[in-house]
Formats: C-alpha cells, sequence, structure tokens
C-alpha cells in the first residue's frame, strides 16, 4: 500500500501543482478530494502553462487515472471548459483517465448569484470569497438540500428537485428554471461517461499496492476548521479530509507532504501577521507572480511565518515538506523570519485561536542572510549557495519535519526531490 497526501502548509498559492505534477510522474492514481474551482493550481509545462480549477494536476501524465471525489463541489461548466481545453492541447485523450464520483454536490447558477450577492451585501466584514458558488453549495449539502452529481444525469429527477420548492427564493425567477433545468442536464449528459464509483476505485487501487496521491487544494490557514475564520474557504483542507471526500478509511494513509513556499502569500481577506506593505512585499509579489491563478487578485506578500507553519504541520500531521519559490528570495540581502508572536507584551509560539489577536500580534522576527541567484536546476541542497542551504536546513531545524524536495523555479524539472516520498 503506498500513498501519499499533498497538502498546502499556508494561505493557499503553495506552488501544490507544480509539486503534484512532479510526484504524479511517480503515481497510477491521482485524488482530489475537496474544494471546488476557487482553487486554481498553476503548471509550466514544455514552456505551455496551465491552469486547472477542478481535474487533478496528475492529468497531464498519461499513466494516470484521476479522480474528482465526493468531497469537491463541481461546477459542471466549468469542468466541461476544462476537459475540452485539456483535450485541445493534445491531453485526456481516452476518456477513463478522469473519473467523478457521483456523490460530489453541483455548484448550480443560483449558487454563483447567492455568493455575489452575499459579498456584496456583508459591508465591513467581506470575506474575500472568489463568487464561484462554492460557499452556497457547501451550505445546501451540509443543509441536506444539495443536487449531487449522479442526480443530474435524469432529467426526470433533477426537474423535480428544482420545481419541487427547492429553488432559492429571490434568487430563481420561475420562468428560468425550464432553461436551468435544460442547460444543467446538458452539462450532465456530456459528464456522464466519467462517473463512476470513485470509493470503490481508489480503495482497490490501495489496496492492490498502486500508487495513489491525494491532491488538496487551498491550504492550512483556510481550513473552516482549523483556519483564520470566518476567513476560511468551506471545505476542511486539513489531510484528514483526503479519506472523508474521497471515501476510503484512514488506515491507507501513509505520509503527508505539506507545500510551502519560502515566504508567505494571503489572497482576500483576513488576518496575516507578517504581511509587508513596503517594497520588499512589493519585490516578493512581482518577483514570485503573485496574482492569484483563479481571480487574477494581487497577492498580500509577507515574510516566511514558522508560528503559522507549526500549526500547519500539528493539523495536518505533516511528515515531509515541500519548500517552493525559493528562487523568488534570491537577491535580498537579509532574509526575516517570524519566530514568535508579540501579544500584551508577551512573546508566543502558539497561533492564537481568536482571529481578533491574531490580527494585532507583532512578529518577532530572526534575521538571515540572504543569497545570490540559484542555478536553473540543481540536484542536491549541496548546489545551491551556502546562504540558501543553511535557509532550507533552519526550516527543517524550526519545524522538525525532513525537507522533501525544494523547487527553484517554475518549470518541469526545476525541483530536487530529496526523499523517497512514495
Amino acid at each position: 500500500m503506498s500513498s501519499l497526501v499533498c497538502v498546502g502548509g499556508q494561505w493557499g498559492d503553495e506552488g501544490k501543482g507544480k509539486i503534484i505534477d512532479a510526484l504524479s510522474a511517480n503515481s497510477d492514481v491521482v485524488v482530489r478530494f475537496q474544494g471546488g474551482n476557487n482553487a486554481g493550481h498553476t503548471l509550466v509545462v514544455g514552456g505551455q502553462k496551465f491552469v486547472l480549477h477542478l481535474i487533478p494536476s496528475g492529468i497531464l501524465h498519461a499513466q494516470n487515472r484521476c479522480v474528482i471525489g465526493n468531497g469537491v463541489v463541481i461546477d459542471p461548466e466549468v469542468l466541461l471548459q476544462e476537459i475540452e481545453l485539456l483535450k485541445k492541447r493534445g491531453f485526456l485523450k481516452d476518456a477513463s483517465q478522469l473519473m467523478l464520483s457521483p456523490h460530489a454536490h453541483v455548484i448550480m447558477p443560483f449558487h454563483k448569484r447567492l455568493d455575489v450577492a452575499r459579498e456584496k451585501a456583508s459591508g465591513t466584514r467581506k470575506i474575500g470569497t472568489t463568487g464561484r458558488g462554492i460557499g452556497p453549495a457547501y451550505e445546501d449539502k451540509v443543509a441536506r438540500r444539495g443536487i449531487r452529481l449522479f442526480e443530474i444525469l435524469d432529467r426526470r429527477r433533477i426537474t423535480t428537485r428544482l420545481t419541487d420548492g427547492f429553488a432559492h427564493a429571490g434568487v430563481v425567477r420561475e420562468e428560468e428554471l425550464p432553461g436551468m433545468i435544460d442547460a444543467v442536464y446538458r452539462y450532465g449528459e456530456h459528464l456522464k461517461p466519467y462517473v463512476a464509483d470513485t470509493g470503490e476505485f481508489v480503495s482497490d487501487a490501495l489496496e492492490s499496492g498502486r500508487r495513489v496521491l491525494f491532491e488538496g487544494a487551498q491550504g492550512a490557514m483556510l481550513d473552516v476548521d482549523h483556519g483564520t475564520y470566518p476567513y476560511v474557504t468551506s471545505s476542511n483542507c486539513v489531510a484528514g479530509q483526503a479519506c472523508i471526500g474521497s471515501g476510503v478509511g484512514p488506515r491507507h494513509i501513509r505520509n503527508v507532504l505539506m507545500v510551502a513556499k519560502a515566504y508567505t502569500t494571503r489572497v482576500g481577506e483576513g488576518p496575516f501577521p507578517t504581511e509587508l506593505h513596503d517594497t520588499a512585499g512589493d519585490e516578493l509579489r512581482h518577483k514570485g507572480g503573485e496574482f492569484g491563478a483563479t481571480t487574477g487578485r494581487p497577492r498580500r506578500c509577507g515574510w516566511l511565518d514558522l508560528v503559522q507553519l507549526r500549526h500547519a504541520v500539528r493539523i495536518h500531521g505533516a511528515t515531509e515538506l515541500a519548500i517552493t519559490k525559493l528562487d523568488i528570495l534570491a537577491g535580498f540581502e537579509k532574509l526575516r523570519v517570524c519566530v514568535g508572536y508579540e501579544i500584551d507584551g508577551q512573546t508566543r509560539r502558539s497561533f492564537p485561536w481568536d482571529e481578533e489577536e491574531v490580527a494585532r500580534v507583532k512578529p518577532v522576527y530572526e534575521e538571515h542572510p540572504g543569497f545570490t541567484e540559484l542555478p536553473a536546476t540543481a540536484k542536491s541542497l549541496r548546489d545551491l549557495p551556502s546562504e540558501a542551504q543553511r535557509y532550507i536546513e533552519m526550516i527543517a531545524d524550526q519545524l522538525k519535519v525532513p525537507i522533501g524536495i525544494v523547487s527553484i523555479g517554475p518549470a518541469r524539472g526545476q525541483e530536487m526531490i530529496l526523499r523517497e516520498l512514495f
């Protein structure tokens, strides 16, 4: 049995797509287990840029069977666009390469309307959602009135669900329903070849010794239970969700790879202790291309935060670390790293449970020497400048988790896999 869960250790955008692409070269099955098209995994392959929002990044390796699990909320229109784009670019030639859980919930047109309307009406308490309908879809799921993927394959069933008092009052007009039913059913017809019992498939794959990679979206600090609530996403982003969102038991999970940037970013609202509002923050943003893959919004940038990362290591149960975008720090004379939070005159090294406390902490920084430009490729840490080596070793020492991967550029092959992860 060989499995690996790959999850984000910060506020998302850590470069999981690139890491998953590298790992899926040696995997057999890649499973997306939570979130929706509010996430975006960006990859550069053969000079081509790919941004995937729903389909696992492993789709770019033909040997993989890619699964969208029951924990994901699916916008069928967006998924079909993604399928078509991949086919046009020479991927997903065989429909059997992609499998969709029949129990994944569907994002309906009224979910997107609700999302946008609520964000506009939220005043000073804006969350910073993407407006893609993810939150309202998860709300309906928990309220036991959601529509699951297998239901849109049956015109009678979807008609009953949308006309039997289900449609949100004030959001969908009665005269809109026939057109909505037609559109959703057409989407279902196109997606039908991909729908299968994914839970059984993944479980069988694990039992037979195939290498299964579980692909998380967003990051630890956006988890609805363990993140900076309420400025979070609507799903659980922690590694434990891999079981719930794919239909397999926890005995199948072997290792957890937590991905973190060599610095920190955040999109949207909410507290961010190490955020920079100076030229260093601007330099990180522009050198790192820190603009949202889904929305295009500029990301807030700051120094590496070890207090936050210790929290992430604990809630994920991380057994390995992947550090990305180390190359973006090249050229800085000094690198600052947050090792504690000062609150009301006291220094603490644990992440506060009250988001109002998080908003008023003063980071306690250590300074580390910067380093010059990194090589385009490297095989081991010894190929990097000594200051860059020490920076990576410091992270592993502080978090007490070994470094499995270090990425020094955006292209495929610009990552060093330092340990056997499967």
